[in-house]
């Protein structure tokens, strides 16, 4: 069987080098893209080569990347600019293949098997798009080429930055078994540690371990990592017009402030269930169960979940149910950081089942203003028609849920 071209295209310092694009004045000097110390998401998002110099991690909070670096210019993220050139290099690696995969905004797995006679080999096409991609949009990528996803993802991030690395079978035991277990993809810092105890310290090591012993320390996950570090990855790269299934829609938030009362719980509830409402409507479907998920100030957090009386869109049993959850659940009395609403179990409206019982016919009533308030805030913004309960919070008031999510079946978090 002829192997396949896996490419795997990483956008170098993503969103600092956008934020440095932007604004000439910035580039040569350290950079980080940070949360908002206002609202309490103060932590380093993303950092150029400049800050990395100094230590700064993507993670760490704002104030400990200052020490490190008194000279840091930190600047707010603008997710419509790294979407629009997400975007942008997708239809540059549209040229060369309909195979793409993305992995993060700033990430695509590309297969080019049996493309090379119009391209070229996949190192040729590599450096092509690297090209391009500085030519076309301004900043750099590094790409890994090999002939399956993982390897190809590990090449991506070993030369960095603008470059390509060519990972084969004839040369993998060489560049890729000498590597720490922790490069390897989902091999997370618990695995790392948990490897480490079993005097597991590197890839290669790692593909020279007994499977079935794997297996039994590490269930599952241990065979599967143990075929990546041996090169049998076999998973295939999802063609960018595939459509993933919707399991689930939810939004979450950090609140402004700790929320103590019930009613500050109520209020944050009722601006996510209304958001995750409308999310619902716009794709057309309804939900059966609510999850909330909670954080309290100590960063303790669970998720719990109930069944709806029947599917809905609209916000008030989406909001009720959710704060039935809270009251039923959060027993510690301890304040609340962070709320989510998720609406699980969806079905289309198609396929509903016709009621005229008259708790159905006033859902559906509902579900038919809330459509009406969807048209004007598409026209006139969201802040054109608001609920009453949320002038009730000033600092709240403000927030626009739209930031929220549609969570499909891969393993996203809030």
């Amino acid at each position: 069987m002829t192997d396949r071209t896996i490419l795997h295209c990483d956008m170098n310092n993503f969103y600092a080098s956008v934020e440095c694009l932007y604004n000439p004045a910035l580039r040569g000097k350290p950079v980080a893209v940070g949360g908002d110390v206002e609202a309490r998401h103060g932590i380093i998002l993303a950092k150029n080569y400049e800050a990395k110099k100094y230590g700064v991690q993507t993670g760490e909070a704002l104030w400990q990347a200052k020490q490190k670096c008194p000279g840091l210019t930190i600047v707010p993220p603008s997710f419509d600019k790294y979407l629009r050139f997400s975007r942008l290099a997708r239809e540059i690696y549209g040229c060369y293949t309909d195979r793409i995969e993305s992995f993060g905004l700033d990430e695509c797995w590309l297969d080019l098997t049996g493309s090379e006679r119009l391209f070229g080999d996949g190192k040729a096409v590599a450096d092509r798009l690297r090209e391009r991609i500085k030519f076309e949009l301004g900043v750099t990528i590094s790409v890994g080429v090999s002939y399956n996803k993982i390897f190809s993802k590990l090449g991506s991030d070993m030369k960095k930055p603008d470059a390509t690395t060519v990972i084969t079978r004839e040369n993998y035991k060489n560049v890729v078994w000498p590597l720490p277990v922790s490069d390897l993809l989902f091999v997370g810092p618990a695995t790392t540690r948990k490897l480490a105890r079993y005097g597991v310290h590197t890839i290669g090591q790692l593909a020279q371990a007994d499977g079935e012993w794997l297996g039994r320390r590490l269930g599952k996950n241990g065979r599967t990592l143990y075929a990546f570090a041996n090169g049998l990855d076999c998973s295939p790269v999802v063609a960018n017009d595939a459509v993933s299934v919707i399991k689930s829609v939810g939004n979450s938030i950090t609140a402004p402030h700790d929320l103590v009362t019930d009613e500050d719980v109520k209020l944050t509830l009722f601006i996510l269930a209304e958001s995750v409402a409308a999310r619902l409507r716009e794709q057309g479907l309804r939900c059966t169960t609510v999850q909330i998920s909670i954080r309290d100030n100590e960063l303790f957090r669970y998720e719990r979940q109930g069944k709806l009386d029947a599917p809905t869109s609209a916000t008030r049993p989406i909001a009720d149910k959710a704060y039935a959850l809270y009251k039923q659940h959060h027993t510690s009395s301890k304040p609340i950081r962070s709320l989510g609403v998720r609406g699980t179990g969806l079905v289309t409206q198609d396929n509903v089942q016709l009621s005229f019982l008259a708790e159905a016919v006033k859902i559906q009533k509902q579900n038919d203003l809330e459509s009406a308030i969807d048209g004007i805030r598409s026209r006139f913004g969201h802040s054109a028609v608001l609920r009453g309960i949320v002038l009730t919070d000033s600092a709240m008031a403000h927030i626009d849920p739209k930031g929220g999510h549609v969570i499909h079946p891969e393993p996203f978090g809030w």
